[in-house]
């Protein structure tokens, strides 16, 4: 078909030389249409134990490959954090930073700030209509669309691109209720430039299913941008109905106010009623300490990665209507 195909490169960014003399280097994937159109920048591996964005972007080039571009680029970043990724944590090893705290970066700066001053450069050479980073939550978890707080009146029309967008990817809709001020989304959105996060499902390992969900709602943007063929029935993520096209608050409260085991009532995807129980901790001889019950009438988002439980630690995240309430929980005596 006249006008689809698509150019793809794989190419490298270098970061800097290792004491070996070795260069660091960032894995670089575009692939542009003959025709112009507009330009979208998919991120993932940000955190190096986060690996599913990986292969999402990896499958979703085999597919561009297959069916071509009708106009337009994409460009990747598929593992922002190698050295994170090499030795599986969430940050960059050799200087301990997250690099999703890390931006706008400094390209004097330490090495989290230089690794972000050039992915963050990068992007913007390429003046994208959007940016979808790609990010792992708990081990039991959905996936999400998460969106950043309103960054303001200098980045309304922006923000507001972000929410329309954010409704095409077929995902639950969160908005984070916490403004991460160096994250690379957020600096996106304060440099003019729409963008969001995809939450999807565990990190550590490669979940099948997520990753197909994942294809599925980047192809979505591309579809609604004119820039691939329309799948026949466009993706949408099973929720009840009163979720669907709304914006919920992330929240990880109620926190555990007692040591012990975790045993969870709820399980993600479950809709809660305000005061539900939704987890009961144990002291090491089985005695019951607290039921933890809910704050608000929300959807479970997730799981804590452990079921040890200790004062002030979230257990659970939920999306909820509205800011979350103080917490509440019953002790047991």
């Amino acid at each position: 078909m006249p006008g689809t195909s698509a150019k793809i490169k794989y190419s490298f960014i270098k970061i800097f030389t290792g004491s070996d003399l070795t260069r660091r280097r960032l894995p670089f994937m575009s692939a542009e249409s003959s025709d112009p159109g507009p330009s979208v920048w998919l991120t993932a591996c940000g955190h190096g134990d986060e690996v599913g964005g990986i292969v999402i972007i990896q499958e979703l080039f085999k597919k561009i490959r297959k069916t071509g571009l009708i106009r337009g680029a994409v460009y990747a970043f598929p593992l922002m954090n190698p050295i994170g990724f090499e030795n599986v944590t969430r940050h960059i090893t050799l200087s301990k930073e997250d690099l999703n705290r890390s931006f706008p970066g400094d390209k004097n700066g330490s090495l989290g700030e230089r690794i972000a001053d050039t992915i963050l450069t990068t992007i913007l050479e390429k003046d994208p209509v959007l940016v979808l980073d790609l990010h792992n939550d708990w081990i039991k978890s959905i996936p999400y669309a998460l969106i950043d707080p309103n960054p303001g009146v200098c980045c309304q029309e922006i923000y507001d691109k972000t929410r329309m967008f954010i409704k095409k990817t077929g995902f639950l809709i969160i908005r984070d209720s916490e403004t991460l001020h160096k994250s690379l989304s957020f600096n996106l959105l304060r440099k003019k430039i729409p963008a969001l996060t995809l939450e999807l499902g565990e990190s550590y390992i490669v979940n099948e299913k997520n990753i197909e969900y994942g294809v599925k709602s980047v192809w979505n943007i591309l579809s609604y941008l004119k820039m691939t063929e329309s799948a026949d029935r466009p993706f949408a993520y099973p929720l009840p109905e009163i979720f669907k096209n709304k914006i919920l608050t992330y929240t990880d409260k109620p926190f555990s106010s007692s040591s012990g085991i975790v045993r969870f009532m709820a399980t993600p995807g479950d809709v809660v009623k305000k005061d539900q129980p939704i987890a009961r901790v144990y002291n090491m001889f089985g005695k019951l300490r607290e039921t933890i019950v809910a704050l608000n009438d929300s959807i479970v988002l997730g799981h804590s990665d452990s079921s040890m439980a200790f004062p002030g630690m979230p257990v659970m995240a939920f999306g909820i209507f509205g800011r979350s309430k103080s917490t509440r929980l019953r002790i047991e005596n």
